[in-house]
């Protein structure tokens, strides 16, 4: 299935060596989201399902599934590079809680309380995947992976929000029942503000792929401003372009 993406995925600025994990990553991560999110299945069996998914994911890890195997080419490219980058199993497995818990809150009408709800859900759904690129890219410290969270949280704040036009006729509803598309973006932004040094700790070319991804992101924020994501879904084109890389000289 194809999918839009508002930020690159292993680019040409990702290091050589690290574009097979982190494409093994984001196949792991998309695929289990699709079971979560794609289709017409109900909430029994997209659960069902995902149970399947982390089961045959752990025995992937044990010796490679044969080929005729569900997912086969999505975990024997992840056991590999696991095994390889010595990646860290806790934040895959958050990943997938978070897919569950995507199911139960959106699927059954329930939604999200509050925005500290939410946060809870962009802990186990967005940073995971922060801190496992951070890990390839040896960088461990307590201030970068907080910044690191910061900047995820805020992706994924960004995608709900431009997406509120697609989403809501499909019963998701991701905005905290006490709160309102303002507030959220203003959060938003100050959240993506405090996470945006990372930039300059993270080593070479990829410290310039994070800079356009830190821009990409506030150019969305910029389109929610001055659109009603209600009806229509803002997105980045080619025109752009010269102002993000621009942005991301300056930063």
């Amino acid at each position: 299935m194809d999918h839009y993406e508002n930020f690159p995925v292993a680019s040409w600025l990702c290091p050589p060596a690290l574009r097979p994990p982190i494409l093994a990553i984001y196949r792991f991560a998309r695929t289990a989201d699709d079971l979560a999110d794609e289709g017409d299945a109900s909430a029994e069996k997209r659960l069902a399902d995902l149970q399947i998914f982390r089961e045959t994911w752990l025995s992937s890890l044990q010796s490679p599934l044969p080929l005729e195997a569900p997912w086969s080419g999505v975990f024997n490219t992840l056991a590999l590079q696991i095994q390889k980058f010595q990646l860290p199993l806790g934040p895959l497995h958050d990943l997938l809680d978070a897919f569950e818990q995507d199911v139960a809150y959106t699927r059954d009408g329930r939604g999200y309380l509050n925005r500290e709800e939410l946060l809870q859900y962009c802990q186990r759904s967005a940073n995971p995947v922060g801190r496992l690129l951070l890990h390839l890219y040896r960088v461990s410290d307590a201030d970068s992976l907080r910044r690191s969270d910061a900047i995820c949280t805020a992706l994924q704040l960004i995608n709900f929000w431009q997406d509120l036009s697609v989403d809501i006729p499909r019963g998701r509803y991701y905005m905290p029942r006490n709160s309102n598309l303002r507030e959220e973006l203003r959060f938003v932004t100050e959240l993506m503000n405090q996470g945006a040094s990372l930039v300059h700790r993270v080593p070479g070319r990829m410290g310039w792929e994070l800079r356009l991804v830190v821009q990409g992101g506030l150019c969305i924020l910029d389109k929610c401003w001055r659109t009603d994501t209600y009806t229509t879904r803002p997105v980045l084109t080619w025109r752009d372009s010269p102002g993000l890389l621009w942005q991301a000289l300056k930063m």
